[in-house]
Parts: structure tokens; sequence; C-alpha cells
């Protein structure tokens, strides 16, 4: 069964445009904090939340358009969403702990200090 974009309402279009547009944005404030951060530590902290959102967001508005488009409830994007969401933290933390731990070992003078550690 196809269905035409131009079959959707237009107060259905407007939601699921609005959307796809927050979560594009999000996921363009990730990436441009991603780009743009100077330290590798805080730019692992740009993509980690603005990604979940904005996922969220296109997800929401994936669901929205093919549950109409099909007639009945579509949720297929609720487990990429989920998967996102858990691998994304996930992953940017084991990426920080390695690159914390190569930093220490060569005693890089950038690395964060350690919680209750004072500057010598």
């Amino acid at each position: 069964m196809t269905y035409s974009a131009a079959d959707t309402p237009v107060w259905l279009a407007l939601f699921i445009a609005f959307f796809i547009l927050v979560g594009a944005g999000l996921a363009l404030i990730g990436a441009i904090g991603f780009a743009r951060l100077p330290t590798f530590y805080e730019r692992i902290h740009a993509p980690t939340l603005s990604t979940s959102w904005g996922t969220g967001g296109i997800m929401t508005a994936s669901i929205l358009f093919f549950s109409v488009a099909g007639g009945r409830l579509i949720v297929h994007e609720v487990l990429i969403g989920v998967f996102i969401t858990v691998t994304t933290p996930v992953t940017l933390m084991l990426l920080a702990r390695a690159a914390l731990y190569r930093d220490r070992f060569e005693k890089n003078p950038d690395v964060p200090l350690r919680s209750g550690q004072v500057e010598p």
C-alpha cells in the first residue's frame, strides 16, 4: 500500500514538520558542538544529549506519519530510539574513560583532575 504525503491533513503535516525540525535542530547543535569544542573531553559531551533528543523528535515524526499512512499504530521506530538512547551514552562514556586512562598513563597535562584532587 502506498500513501502519498500530499494526502496527510495539514494539521498533522505541521505537527510532523515541527518534530522533524526540532529533531534535526538538536542533531545539528550536537554536530556543531562536536566540531567546535576545543578538547576531546569537552567535545564528547555535545553529541550525547542532543543526538538522543534529536532522535526522539525524528522518531516521533516518523511514528505519526507512518501510523496515519498505515491506518494503524506503527511503533517500529521505538526500537531504533531505544537502541540509540542506550548505545550512544555508553559508547561515549567508554571512549572518554579510554582517553582518560591513556592521558593519565602518558601524564598529559591537559587531563581533567580526579574528583577531590587539587591541582599541584
